[in-house]
């Protein structure tokens, strides 16, 4: 028999297979002989009074055995001799549009800037070291895209256009644990995700698709307004791939954007959200969420936050929050300071963090008419605050911070505590050469939160910056029915880097549906 049930228990009960077996045999008179197995369907946390309570969704096996898997595979079949759809960027948008493809009967031919998952991961240590940034090898380009070292988070709000469901069982299929299926806020955790991706990588090989490293496009082959394939420079020489096109290329591939800007394809600016990393001691924040001066104890997990509000007309909120994890410096090019969050699966680092940022509009930014219809404004106003950044952070990797209660109080901090940043801090008033509509904001906004929560606003908080990257700042046109680009038949903007996704799950969800558009368009030609 199999028996569904929903539990709510304190966290004793929940984090401990064979206790929470003996709690569901006392919940349903059973003898705990009986209870083959337990699965969890939903698990999240409760931390809203002082007692904190693990809300449950149980699948119980009684006298009876679970099935093999927790999720449902997906079978991929050889598509050696298809037509073949060019997908450009092997990010979560480029690696599910490719997988989708090999489901709908064409065969993927991934073109990626950047090296593999593991032969990033030395050059991203590197920026460490030396303080050089590979401009083709770093936390935003390679195998994986930027979610693969600097973030590994799975939770979205955005679900309207695609399942969910299908994207996190995909994962379990090539690695991820089933975990991701039931907790609330999904995480696989920046030391597992890459065998994941390899795993990935590994299927679409197996079935005739083709994964081209150091590859990076560098235009399109248009005939009559159609694009019938790509141009690409490999190692120093020119290559071309014919075939429809998914543009996938991440929110920080700023020469495609010039591209589409210098040939007038259409593209508009979009707008942002910049700030700053706050970084808090994990300890600090596990306190404040669990209502508890000892933290989280034996068996919660390390606390996460959320907060917005709105200042002056624009909203300020957390984001990216990253519990026991680190910051990460997250340039792709030189002359620039990025920071970017990520946690380790165990995420049982000393510090918290998560970007604290303002929405920012083209008109908070636009000094006249010109800048208002300049489709990469936002992106010169990036690419000044992370020069800017470098400047004050010693033209080096050392990045620009502030104690949190100096940046309110407007003062220098003369010292700076502990961080998980590796390439170093150096004291910076943050308040004198940011932007004061973000400045001012944040300011404010942080007196908030910090009355909301007593101990947020706190001396032991550094904020680093600068975070920018939050999302792209341009939009690639696409008709909403076809999913193509507005004025190029055959060419599909896709994920967080065309402006239709935000984060790992999203811009998967969005490579699925340009994979399924791109199928319909081969049928039509």
């Amino acid at each position: 028999m199999i028996k569904e049930l929903q539990l709510r228990v304190e966290p004793q009960f929940a984090y401990n297979e064979q206790v929470l077996k003996e709690t569901v045999s006392r919940h349903c008179g059973l003898d705990v002989r009986t209870v083959n197995a337990v699965r969890t369907l939903r698990k999240s946390i409760d931390a809203r009074q002082r007692t904190i309570f693990v809300n449950l969704t149980l699948r119980v096996f009684i006298n009876e055995q679970p099935p093999g898997d927790e999720f449902t595979r997906i079978e991929y079949k050889p598509v050696d001799d298809k037509p073949a759809v060019i997908v450009v960027g092997a990010g979560p948008g480029g690696l599910f549009a490719a997988l989708h493809l090999i489901e709908l009967g064409l065969r993927p031919i991934v073109l990626e800037r950047g090296k593999n998952v593991r032969d990033r991961k030395v050059d991203i240590a590197a920026i460490s070291r030396t303080h050089k940034v590979n401009p083709e090898s770093n936390y935003s380009f390679g195998e994986g895209g930027a979610g693969a070292y600097s973030d590994g988070k799975l939770y979205t709000r955005s679900k309207k256009r695609g399942s969910t469901d299908r994207i996190l069982n995909i994962f379990c299929q090539h690695g991820a644990s089933p975990s991701i299926l039931y907790d609330s806020h999904p995480h696989i955790g920046t030391d597992k995700l890459p065998r994941v991706i390899e795993n990935i990588r590994e299927t679409i090989l197996r079935c005739g698709g083709e994964v081209h490293f150091r590859t990076r496009m560098t235009g399109f082959i248009v005939r009559d307004g159609v694009v019938n394939g790509v141009l690409a420079e490999r190692d120093g020489s020119t290559v071309s791939f014919a075939g429809p096109v998914i543009l996938a290329t991440g929110h920080s591939a700023r020469d495609v954007y010039r591209y589409f800007a210098d040939n007038r394809f259409a593209i508009e600016a979009k707008p942002l959200a910049v700030g700053c990393r706050l970084e808090h001691p994990s300890q600090v924040i596990d306190c404040i969420q669990y209502h508890n001066r000892y933290g989280r104890g034996n068996y919660l997990p390390a606390a996460e936050y959320s907060f917005v509000t709105q200042v002056e007309e624009r909203g300020v909120y957390s984001f990216c929050m990253c519990p026991g994890g680190f910051v990460v410096p997250a340039a792709s090019g030189p002359q620039q300071i990025v920071v970017n969050g990520m946690s380790p699966s165990g995420r049982n680092s000393l510090w918290s963090n998560s970007g604290m940022v303002v929405e920012t509009r083209i008109s908070d930014i636009a000094a006249n008419d010109s800048d208002l219809k300049d489709p990469l404004v936002m992106m010169h106003y990036q690419e000044k605050l992370e020069h800017d950044c470098w400047q004050a952070g010693n033209m080096r990797q050392t990045a620009p911070a502030q104690r949190m209660t100096d940046f309110v109080n407007g003062k220098l901090s003369f010292d700076l505590p502990e961080s998980s940043y590796s390439p170093g801090l150096v004291s910076s008033p943050l308040h004198f050469w940011l932007p004061g509509t973000v400045t001012s904001r944040l300011r404010q906004a942080f007196m908030q939160f910090g009355k909301n929560s007593h101990g947020f606003l706190s001396s032991q908080a550094v904020l680093i910056a600068v975070e920018t990257r939050t999302s792209s700042p341009v939009r690639i046109l696409r008709d909403t029915e076809t999913l193509q680009h507005v004025t190029l038949k055959g060419l599909f903007p896709c994920g967080e880097g065309a402006g239709y996704a935000g984060g790992i799950v999203s811009s998967a969800i969005d490579g699925e549906r340009c994979a399924e558009a791109a199928a319909q368009y081969m049928d039509s030609i």
